[in-house]
């Protein structure tokens, strides 16, 4: 039997290898890391299927019909071209999850959102309008749970909010998305990319497939080169000239549908905070609506919807001074919008694995609001390079550099965490650093 090589063992790549053994499919994974963890050598062991580690030898493509990557796995390593240059068809989880659930349920609806920032709020956003509007609805994909473990047991016509990220839409083939957003674009993942337009023409790849029944839900200013056939629903801060959504100057949520104007609420009734959740409030409504949500629910879901963890999150506070989580703040443009949200003064920590790009940006943003600026991990060359004239202290250490900024603040101050940076230099994740940082301020204010 041919066999199927699935290349990462993080948690898309597992959920692609479970997926297929028990479709019936001779797998094998193969890893760089020597020493794969006990509990993963069970895993695998249940599913009968053999582990490749430390590298990936090239008679792994003998008899091999298809090579499924991991996100984080780039398409250039020299296994993937080699495979290429065989005709090997290579791909990755989310396009062994479309196929999955195209044959399984026609029903289902695909509400795929992606972009620089927002993502992850949007997609949980969405989720919830429809589950509030009495729809069968999953949030997944680049969010946590990948799409191929979020078919197992789902019903029948569920809307599948998915968040995808560049690097999943740059292995796609096949996929469709019933409604599709792309939030905004900004510089990221150029390590892996190279330009700007490569990022852009990963990031459009996931309207590629749309026909003229689905809906491109796109910023009123955008002004890209979008391909697939899909109806174009715009949003924006102003009304558009078609279909969309919008807020006005007088703070209202509207709606315009063939000519129809419908006001659903205030900005001030969502209980997330700041400009950037007033857009990803509207990208969320016109997929929500588009899934077949009632219009009522759906302001009823904006009204209630909590927030994500790890996004400008309050954690804690004391004698004065709130603390406030935004692991998720892995680059520049996500930091200016936590910074952005905050009214200041700031104590704000940076730092973490390098992706890249310039700081200097966050100086115009912290003008006149900031009181200290705290540097720490690997970024701190960068950051002084960047930043290192502003008031700042450093300390590569995650702990030392949490306690240096509770030093720092004031009765009134913010101690805001949006790192952009990436977090493995000391952590397996941001979901790992946020929890340990809101473990650490919660500490802090009971002491």
């Amino acid at each position: 039997m041919a066999r199927t090589v699935v290349i990462g063992a993080a948690r898309s790549g597992l959920a692609a290898v479970g997926h297929l053994s028990r479709s019936g499919r001779d797998v094998v994974l193969t890893d760089r890391k020597a020493e794969p963890e006990p509990d993963l050598v069970a895993q695998l062991g249940r599913l009968g299927v053999p582990g490749v580690w430390g590298s990936h030898p090239l008679s792994l493509l003998e008899d091999c019909e298809e090579v499924v990557l991991s996100p984080g796995v780039p398409p250039s390593m020299p296994f993937v071209m080699e495979a290429l240059g065989r005709g090997i068809p290579v791909t990755g989880e989310l396009e062994v999850a479309h196929r999955a659930l195209r044959a399984q349920d026609p029903e289902a609806r695909i509400l795929a959102v992606t972009g620089t920032n927002g993502k992850s709020t949007t997609t949980d956003l969405l989720a919830h309008l429809l589950r509030t509007a009495g729809l069968p609805a999953a949030a997944c994909g680049n969010l946590g749970t990948p799409l191929t473990e979020a078919l197992e047991g789902a019903r029948s016509g569920t809307r599948y909010a998915l968040e995808c990220s560049s690097y999943q839409l740059e292995t796609v083939r096949g996929f469709r998305a019933e409604g599709a957003a792309l939030l905004n674009l900004t510089p990221d993942h150029l390590a892996r990319h190279g330009t700007l337009e490569a990022y852009l023409a990963a990031k459009l790849r996931i309207f590629e497939r749309q026909g003229p029944e689905d809906v491109r839900v796109l910023p009123l200013e955008a002004r890209w080169d979008v391909p697939g056939q899909g109806r174009t629903l715009h949003f924006g801060w102003r009304e558009p000239d078609g279909d969309g959504a919008w807020c006005g100057g007088d703070g209202r949520i509207r709606l315009n549908e063939s000519g129809a104007v419908l006001d659903l609420l205030h900005r001030s009734d969502l209980r997330i905070p700041g400009d950037h959740n007033v857009e990803n409030a509207l990208a969320a409504l016109l997929l929500a609506r588009h899934g077949g949500g009632a219009l009522e629910a759906l302001a009823e879901g904006l009204r209630t919807y909590p927030g994500l963890a790890h996004r400008i999150a309050f954690c804690a506070e004391r004698h004065g001074v709130r603390v406030y989580n935004d692991s998720k703040g892995t680059n520049v443009d996500a930091t200016l919008t936590a910074i952005r949200a905050l009214p200041g003064p700031l104590v704000l920590l940076l730092g973490g694995e390098d992706k890249g790009a310039s700081y200097a940006p966050l100086e115009a943003a912290l003008d006149g609001r900031l009181r200290k600026l705290v540097f720490l991990g690997d970024a701190i060359p960068q950051l002084q390079r960047d930043l290192g004239h502003l008031p700042h202290a450093t300390e590569w250490a995650f702990d030392a550099a949490v306690a240096l900024a509770f030093q720092a603040a004031q009765p009134g101050d913010q101690v805001l965490l949006s790192p952009a940076c990436a977090s493995f230099d000391q952590f397996r994740n941001f979901e790992h650093r946020g929890e340990h940082f809101e473990a650490l301020a919660r500490a802090w204010a009971e002491s």
